[in-house]
């Protein structure tokens, strides 16, 4: 990514209690900072690769958006008030967002399919369990490509990073109440395409 993961200090605390990156850390990034640029790309870069690659597709050009993604952040941190009422998680998402909306624009096409290594983001505790995991998610990528991007970006936000419909009406310029339908309509219309598949694992 952007910065040597070597250079920073483990026995540093990087984050708060509500899992966001500490507030010192923060302030030290807007200094220039480099062991606190580090710890800012460590401690979010995995929430930004899986929201560009679920809803882009997995690809050796995520990477490389990825670093586009920080590099926005870095040019416009000075913008995110710290102490005010969004959180820096947030505020990322929605730089990720926006060059997710960006690449579509270029591709001027729809998504690319979603990759089971983009929707699977858990880990396994058997050769069993992963299997019937990989099985089930190879369906839900299937059934979630067929969304339209709109709705998709509200379910993959809403299921896959847990964030409220007005976080998410953040980051994608939506009010909560369009969220709520998008999400409603999303969630409907893969309960019907997955029907076929509940019935045959009972």
């Amino acid at each position: 990514m952007l910065l040597a993961p070597s250079t920073l200090p483990m026995t540093e605390r990087a984050t708060t209690v509500d899992g966001e990156l500490a507030l010192d850390v923060f302030e030290r990034c807007r200094g220039g900072d480099r062991t606190a640029l580090t710890q800012f790309v460590l401690h979010y870069e995995r929430r930004v690769f899986a929201l560009l690659s679920r809803a882009l597709g997995a690809g050796p050009r995520i990477d490389d958006l990825a670093q586009e993604v920080f590099i926005r952040a870095y040019q416009n941190i000075h913008k995110f008030d710290p102490v005010g009422t969004a959180r820096l998680s947030t505020w990322l998402l929605t730089i990720a967002y926006r060059v997710v909306i960006d690449v579509r624009r270029r591709m001027k096409t729809q998504p690319a399919e979603i990759t089971l290594e983009a929707m699977a983001n858990r880990e396994q505790t058997s050769p069993e369990q992963a299997y019937s995991c990989r099985e089930l998610h190879t369906v839900l990528m299937q059934a979630a490509a067929t969304l339209p991007p709109e709705q998709r970006d509200v379910f993959i936000l809403a299921e896959y990073h847990e964030l409220e419909l007005v976080e998410i009406g953040r980051i994608t310029g939506t009010n909560p109440a369009t969220v709520k339908t998008r999400l409603f309509r999303a969630r409907a219309r893969l309960r019907e395409l997955l029907a076929t598949v509940w019935e045959e694992t009972r």
